[in-house]
Formats: structure tokens, sequence, C-alpha cells
């Protein structure tokens, strides 16, 4: 997770400087897409028709659109304001999932959990300080692409219920590179080679990124790893300062510790309500033994 975590600041802080090379994030979205599908070409070539098979295409189409516009959003955000904050910021995708499971897919989200979303927003204002500070529209930008973000950890989870994790992966790349391709047209020009070059370190950063952070959940609980996530936050900040002279004021850092503890929190007990309803399951051990 850990490692992650500084994949994902590089790649973030990469973005950043293509932007620099005039870019605009709608393009660079679209060679995040590419390069990331380049990078897996070999493990499709490997699988063949079996790395395609999947009986949800509609429910992966869904993901990449959605996914689309958390990117954009993203994107943007990662360019037009400081790191550090857009992560801050970003970190409320756990709590919109929490919300949205609730809401959408009917899961039992009891007192405890609802109390920690609500502190977790709270944290947002802390960073936003609405009233104390100015606030600009991309300042809404991370936290529109976490909502986004939020839904498709939804169909995730409802895709990894029936689908190779590397199938999801590839679908999401396959499927996004088209469609990121088409904003991407409005705003194209033609890119150096050194932003080509920040491109493919883009692509090869999110493809390695998100199979650690996946790696993490498949040796642990989400409750044990969720914590080093937010070691993205000090990773950009220091990123952020050695590259582009950040320096993200202590309301960011209060506001991201809210956030971070709530989602944790949330984590802690959603592994927890998932260990008793496996416990009090019938036929699991536990009923075995005391029956």
């Amino acid at each position: 997770m850990i490692t992650a975590a500084l994949l994902f600041a590089v790649m973030n802080a990469t973005i950043k400087l293509a932007a620099a090379e005039g870019l605009h994030p709608f393009q660079i979205a679209f060679f995040r897409n590419s390069f990331a599908l380049a990078f897996m070409l070999p493990w499709l070539a490997r699988m063949g028709r079996e790395g395609l098979r999947t009986e949800r295409l509609k429910v992966h189409f869904w993901r990449a659109g959605i996914g689309l516009i958390a990117m954009l959003c993203w994107f943007t955000a990662v360019v037009r304001m400081p790191m550090a904050e857009a992560v801050a910021l970003n970190f409320t995708v756990p709590l919109f999932a929490t919300a949205g499971a609730a809401i959408f897919l009917g899961e039992v989200v009891r007192a405890r959990r609802w109390t920690a979303t609500i502190i977790g927003f709270l944290g947002v204002l802390i960073i936003l300080r609405p009233g104390f500070a100015e606030i600009t529209p991309v300042m809404a930008l991370p936290v529109i692409a976490a909502c986004f973000m939020a839904v498709t950890v939804l169909i995730v989870k409802s895709l990894s219920r029936t689908e190779d994790p590397m199938v999801v992966v590839l679908y999401m790349n396959l499927l996004l590179t088209p469609l990121s391709l088409i904003p991407a047209l409005f705003v194209w020009q033609m890119p150096s080679l050194w932003a080509l070059m920040l491109m493919a370190l883009v692509g090869g950063c999110a493809v390695l990124a998100h199979i650690a952070f996946t790696r993490s959940f498949a040796l642990a609980d989400a409750s044990a790893v969720l914590p080093f996530d937010y070691a993205r936050l000090p990773f950009v900040a220091a990123i952020g300062f050695l590259l582009f002279a950040e320096v993200p004021d202590v309301w960011t850092w209060i506001g991201a510790a809210v956030i971070a503890a709530s989602a944790v929190y949330i984590a802690h007990r959603e592994t927890k309500v998932a260990r008793e309803r496996a416990t009090h399951r019938p036929g699991s051990e536990a009923v075995k033994a005391k029956t």
C-alpha cells in the first residue's frame, strides 16, 4: 500500500509536469490510458481470448464512462491547484462510497459509520473554510472526482464478485482509451518527445500503483492496510515542495487528518461487520463448532 501511495504521488507530479509542457489535462488523460493499455498488452497476449472473457460488458462500459468523468475532474484539479490540497480533498472517496453503498446497494450502514462519514465531510469544510477563505470553482473538482470515484468503487465491488481483477483493470483501460480520446481531440496539440516520455511514466505508474493497491487488499483486511494509503499526502507534499515550491497550509493537514481518521474508522467497522456476518452465516466454521 505504501508503494501504491508513492506511485500515485509520482503519477500526480508527472501529470503536473506534463501540463507545464503545454498539454491539456484531457489530453494527458488520454495518454495515461493509452500507455497503461500498452503496458497491459503483454499480459493480454499471454492470456489470449481468456483475458477478454466477461459476461458483464455493459457494466464495464458504465464503469469506464463514470471513471472518465472522475479522471477528467481529477487531472484538471491536479494541474490547477496545489497537489496536497487536491489529494486531501480526494480522500473523501470512502465517505462517498459508504453513503452510496447504503443508498444504491442497500447495504446496512449503522449510526457509527454514518457519524464517521459526517465527521469526514466536516474535514472537507476545514480545508475549504467557507466564509474565511476564497472558494474557487476548481476547488470543487477533487470532491466531484471523489464522488464519481466512489461510484466506480461500488461498481468494481459488484464486478469483483464474478470477474477476475486483471480483467477488470484490462477493460478499464481498453474502454477508457477510446472514450478519453473524444474530449482530448477538442484540445489536441502535438506533444513533444519529452511530454510523451512523461505520459509513458504516468501510464506505467498508474498500472503499477493499481496492481500494488489491489494486491494489498488481497493480502490483508482493508482496515489494516487503508491507513497506509494516506501516506499519499506526505509523499505529495514533499514532491510538491521540491518540484513546484508548494507548501500546504495547516488547515489542509488538519482537514486531511479528520477525513483520513473517518475513512479508516469506516474501513474498520466494515471489516468487523463482514467478520460477524461470516461467523453467523449458515455453514461457517464458527456455527459448525457451536452446533
